[in-house]
């Protein structure tokens, strides 16, 4: 029987992608805002419990740590039993256990909650990543790619604004209750537009979803690619999980001050992921490569000023700088990932790629944390350490060779989806 990938609705000929990006866009600003709460909270959970610098960085990676290891069982997942179920599951586990860490009683509890809700959002970026991927034609996945990565960006940005309000007036424990209740809110409406949606290929029972693990494993290029976006990841989540301590403690900048400083750089990530897209697609065809090549090495150098930086003012605009080019890079690699992929094991390829960026997310708050308490409070070491991060990334996408790049795109290009309404 003949492979066709199906995206019907009942009593239509088919959805718009335009409908399936909106509402995971917005999957994905929820996702990051739940994920924003814990780093806004950490200084007032570690007051509460009495906790050190270097165990605030174990709360901190203990999402991680889960998460990060859902990545390639999430990406198995989705390719097994499709994308939507897979995203419905998802975000009900991690609303519920985004309410679940509001009732925490100690560390062991908060340490325990915060793993289980690593686990349910572990299976989310693969499963939305297909999703877009299914939903578009091929010439506009590197497009799609990096407009839906800009949310993580968007969600980060709006997070300080939204939670540091309530966390004031209300205490840090309401305010994961009510972020929880919103993630159950949303795929309430999730599933209600998109249930008579089906994502799939549709061919025999005993042919479908058949993942040969072996050539996944095997490909040097997925590899490649999670390099780069450890390297990249490694710069992301270690600023994303402390620079609000770093601003309340080291300088004494109040929750007031960090509800506008910290969006910032989230926002100049926003619109650097929007933009690669576009600059890839209009100067970089074919040459996608070095777009990745410029901007990591870019954002090594911005990230050396942050740490070389003395003044509140530099440190900000450095962060600023160093979030831009890194996004640009990170979305690009995620764009030209898509590109290179075939259907069948979309899931778990992109799967073993973002495993690298969420183990980032589980190494950088603990060696930051620990780095913090063996230099006396100086964030030097740490960023520092960051600084060769970036470094890494940009080493690692020098070696893509151009030409396997291109012969990939092109059996990509061939089994892919055409839908015209994107």
């Amino acid at each position: 029987m003949e492979e066709k990938l199906m995206i019907t609705e009942a009593g239509h000929s088919k959805l718009k992608p335009k409908v399936t990006f909106a509402l995971l866009y917005i999957a994905y600003i929820i996702c990051f805002i739940d994920r924003s709460a814990m780093n806004i909270a950490l200084a007032y959970i570690g007051k509460d419990f009495h906790l050190s610098t270097t165990t605030l960085g174990v709360v901190s990676s203990a999402f991680f740590f889960s998460y990060a290891l859902m990545q390639i069982p999430g990406g198995w997942l989705t390719d097994k039993f499709g994308t939507k179920p897979t995203i419905i599951f998802a975000i009900s586990i991690w609303s519920i256990f985004t309410i679940l860490t509001g009732f925490a009683w100690s560390l062991a509890s908060l340490l325990v909650i915060r793993v289980l809700f690593g686990i349910g959002e572990g299976a989310f970026p693969s499963a939305s990543l297909k999703q877009i991927s299914e939903s578009v034609d091929y010439p506009h996945r590197a497009k799609a790619t990096s407009g839906i990565i800009s949310s993580n960006y968007i969600g980060s940005a709006i997070a300080p604004l939204m939670i540091a309000p309530i966390m004031v007036n209300f205490g840090w424990q309401t305010t994961f209750h009510l972020m929880g209740v919103i993630g159950v809110i949303f795929v309430i409406v999730y599933y209600f537009n998109l249930r008579h949606v089906t994502y799939q290929q549709q061919q025999p029972s005993h042919r479908r979803h058949h993942i040969n693990w072996s050539s996944v494993i095997h490909n040097r290029l997925i590899w490649q690619f999670f390099i780069v976006v450890f390297g990249l990841s490694i710069v992301t989540k270690g600023l994303d999980s402390w620079m609000p301590t770093y601003l309340l403690q080291a300088r004494h900048i109040n929750l007031a001050g960090i509800a506008w400083l910290v969006p910032l750089p989230a926002l100049a990530a926003g619109c650097g992921a929007i933009l690669s897209g576009f600059v890839m697609n209009k100067f970089f065809v074919n040459r996608e490569k070095w777009l990745i090549v410029v901007t990591s090495l870019l954002a090594t150098g911005f990230m050396y000023g942050m740490y070389r930086s003395t003044s509140l003012a530099a440190v900000i605009i450095f962060e600023i700088a160093t979030y831009f080019f890194k996004s640009i890079a990170f979305s690009s690699s995620f764009a030209l990932f898509a590109m290179l992929m075939g259907k069948d094991a979309y899931g778990s390829s992109v799967g073993i790629v973002n495993f690298g960026g969420q183990l980032a997310g589980f190494v950088a708050p603990l060696l930051i944390g620990y780095l913090v308490d063996q230099f006396n409070g100086s964030y030097s070491a740490a960023f520092l350490v960051l600084v060769v991060a970036a470094a890494v990334s940009f080493v690692a996408a020098i070696t893509f060779n151009s030409k396997h790049l291109n012969a990939n795109k092109q059996a990509a290009s061939q089994e892919a989806p055409v839908n015209e309404d994107y």
